[in-house]
C-alpha cells in the first residue's frame, strides 16, 4: 500500500479545520448590533425619546454610541426652535420699539406735533402687542423661559421710557413718574422674593391699572390742547390712584402668601419629626 506523506496529511487536516471554522462563522452571522434608538414624537410637545441620545448619537460596529456629525448642533436647534414663536416675536418687537419711540419723542426738541404723533403710534403698537403676546402664549402653549423674562422687561421699558421722556420735557410731574415706576419695580421685586411660597396672580384691578396707564400716557404723548388736555389730566389721576391701590393690594397678598407658606412648611416639618 502506498502511504500518504505526513506533510500532505497535515496540510489536508489544517485546510479541513479552516473550512469548518469559516462555515461556523458564516452560520453564526455578524455580531448582533443594538437596535437603533426609537423616538416617539408627540404632536403637542417635544419628542419623547426612548433609548436615544439627544445629541444624535448612533452605534458603531462595536455597539458604542458615537455622536453623529452635527448631532449637537441639531439638538440645540430643536431646543431653541420654540423660542421663535409669535408671542416671543411680539415681545421682541416691543423691545425694539423702545429706542425708536424715544428717538421720535425727542425729535426736533420734543414739541413738534408731527413727531409726537409718530411717537404715539409706536407707543400704541407696543401697548397692543402687550395685550396679545401673553394671551397667545397661554392659549397656544407658547410659554418659554425667554418670554417669562422678556415680557415684563418689555412692559416696564416702554412705559418707563414714555414717563421719563414726558417728565424730561416738562409735560408730566416727576413725582408721578416716580410713583408709577417705583410701584412697578417694587411689585416685581416683591414677587421674586415670595415666589418660593407661591405666585401672586395678576388681579382685575392690576389689569385695569395697566389699561388706564396706557391710555393716560398715550394722551400725554399726543400734543393735546383744550378740553382734551384737561381730560388727560383726570385720566392720569385715575391711573395714579389705581397704581397705588393695586400696589397695596399686591403687598397684602404677598404678606398672606408668605404667612401661609411658612405655616405649611412648619406643619410639614413637625409631621416629619413625629
Amino acid at each position: 500500500m502506498t502511504g500518504v506523506p505526513a506533510s500532505a496529511a497535515g496540510g489536508s487536516s489544517q485546510a479541513k479545520q479552516a473550512k469548518q471554522a469559516k462555515q461556523a462563522k458564516q452560520a453564526k452571522g455578524p455580531a448582533a448590533r443594538p437596535a437603533s434608538p426609537t423616538v416617539a414624537v408627540s404632536a403637542d410637545g417635544p419628542a419623547a425619546e426612548i433609548g436615544a441620545d439627544v445629541t444624535g448619537a448612533a452605534p458603531d460596529e462595536q455597539g458604542t454610541l458615537r455622536p453623529a456629525r452635527g448631532g449637537k448642533l441639531a439638538a440645540a436647534a430643536v431646543n431653541q426652535a420654540s423660542v421663535w414663536n409669535i408671542a416671543n416675536m411680539l415681545t421682541m418687537l416691543r423691545l425694539l420699539l423702545v429706542p425708536g419711540f424715544v428717538a421720535l419723542m425727542l425729535a426736533d426738541g420734543g414739541y413738534d406735533p408731527a413727531w409726537r404723533s409718530l411717537a404715539w403710534a409706536a407707543f400704541a403698537i407696543a401697548m397692543i402687542t402687550d395685550l396679545f403676546d401673553g394671551h397667545l402664549a397661554r392659549t397656544y402653549d407658547l410659554v418659554t423661559d425667554f418670554g417669562k423674562i422678556a415680557d415684563p422687561i418689555a412692559d416696564k421699558a416702554i412705559m418707563g421710557a414714555a414717563l421719563i421722556c414726558l417728565s424730561a420735557l416738562g409735560d408730566l410731574p416727576w413725582w408721578v413718574t416716580g410713583v408709577i415706576l417705583g410701584r412697578e419695580l417694587g411689585i416685581t421685586l416683591m414677587r421674586f422674593l415670595v415666589i418660593r411660597y407661591g405666585v401672586i396672580p395678576a388681579s382685575r384691578g392690576g389689569k385695569l391699572k395697566t389699561l388706564i396707564q396706557g391710555v393716560a400716557v398715550g394722551m400725554y404723548v399726543l400734543a393735546l390742547t383744550g378740553w382734551l388736555a384737561t381730560l388727560r389730566f383726570w385720566v392720569m389721576a385715575a391711573a395714579v390712584v389705581l397704581t397705588v391701590v393695586t400696589g397695596l393690594d399686591y403687598v397684602r397678598q404677598a404678606v398672606v402668601l408668605r404667612r401661609q407658606g411658612i405655616a405649611e412648611r412648619k406643619a410639614a416639618l413637625e409631621e416629619t419629626q413625629r
